[in-house]
């Protein structure tokens, strides 16, 4: 059986200040209150946090 689960975009932008941002979808299995995931940001070079934009 297919289940069919709604799984927002969620568009997360860099606190570096380098203006990447990062597209993700979210994931049910993530704390859905959380707001700041550490990525790596292609432009500083080394993983930072990313906030959420809401």
């Amino acid at each position: 059986m297919a289940r069919t689960t709604v799984r927002p975009v969620v568009r997360l932008k860099s606190t570096a200040g380098t203006g990447v941002t990062y597209v993700t979808r979210k994931n049910r299995l993530n704390d859905p209150d959380r707001l700041v995931l550490r990525k790596y940001d292609r432009v500083a070079g080394e993983h930072v946090l990313f906030r959420e934009e809401r």
